[in-house]
């Protein structure tokens, strides 16, 4: 029975792979159905009360709205920067700090995304980047497998803290077993969070410190002149180095001020770092 209702649960799921990557259909046409694959399996397997679908499916609205809130904040600040001009700009900068594809990956992707993931979250990263990574010359499956390999690390902590705060906080309010378990640990809900916060910066800094090393390996691999793995090694010395200028302060602030600032800290101590010693030739 268990495996049973595992499999209904996975339906709404299945329907969204099926219809948007096998049968390639928009998302405008998939979405609406995966919705009423959901609520049918919500009110026929689970046997939910209306009102409570109702109550949830405003809930998602609201919730769907505010991430459209972001994400058309970054569409505006992309087209006007855009139409002042500013994107040109952007682009000689970026070149005059070096010509180098690695290099200009890991600066745009890695730390400037990281920043961006840190104010913003909600994929914003990808909505900015990639378009200044496509003026400045990358090929566009570059620049968006770019913008995508570095929604990791960063994430943990995205739109200052929203997956910790948020998402954490609000999985585990209200379940008796955590809330026994952290009185008899002598925690409250938010020293736990912060414990939390602490021990997830450690393993994805450990983990995120050879993020630039992959991210450049995978480009050259798959859009460099001569599809070489080796080309991105090459850079390692540098890799690694932009991966400890974010991941430092990214672990550091998570220990001492929470889970709100470490990806938006650790991106910009990052630029402030690797910027001008790539301009420097390092």
């Amino acid at each position: 029975m268990l495996l049973l209702y595992s499999l209904v649960a996975m339906l709404p799921l299945v329907t969204v792979c099926l219809l948007l990557i096998v049968a390639k259909r928009p998302a405008g046409q998939v979405m609406p159905i995966a919705y009423l694959v959901t609520v049918g399996t919500a009110l026929w397997a689970w046997q939910v009360p209306i009102a409570q679908v109702a109550a949830a499916s405003i809930q998602g609205l609201v919730a769907a709205l505010e991430i459209l809130y972001i994400v058309f904040g970054a569409i505006l600040l992309l087209n006007t920067l855009r139409a002042s001009g500013a994107i040109s700009a952007i682009r000689q900068s970026l070149l005059g700090i070096s010509a180098d594809r690695r290099v200009q990956v890991i600066l745009i992707a890695w730390l400037f995304g990281s920043f961006i993931e840190g104010a913003s979250g909600f994929g914003t990263p990808a909505v900015i980047t990639v378009p200044l990574m496509v003026a400045i010359g990358f090929p566009p499956l570059a620049a968006v497998m770019a913008a995508l390999i570095i929604q990791s690390t960063p994430s943990t902590f995205g739109a200052v803290g929203t997956p910790l705060l948020i998402g954490v906080s609000a999985g585990l309010a209200d379940i008796p077993a955590v809330t026994e378990q952290l009185s008899s640990l002598g925690l409250t809900q938010a020293e736990y969070l912060a414990l939390v916060g602490r021990w997830a910066a450690l393993f994805h800094a450990i983990v995120g410190t050879f993020l630039p090393l992959v991210l450049v390996m995978t480009l050259t691999a798959y859009f460099g002149e001569r599809r070489s793995v080796a080309d991105g090694l090459a850079v390692w010395k540098f890799a690694l180095f932009a991966g400890l200028a974010f991941t430092v302060p990214y672990g550091l602030t998570a220990f001492v001020l929470g889970p709100e600032f470490p990806t938006l800290i650790g991106g910009l101590v990052g630029l402030g770092i690797v910027v001008p010693a790539a301009r420097r030739g390092v």
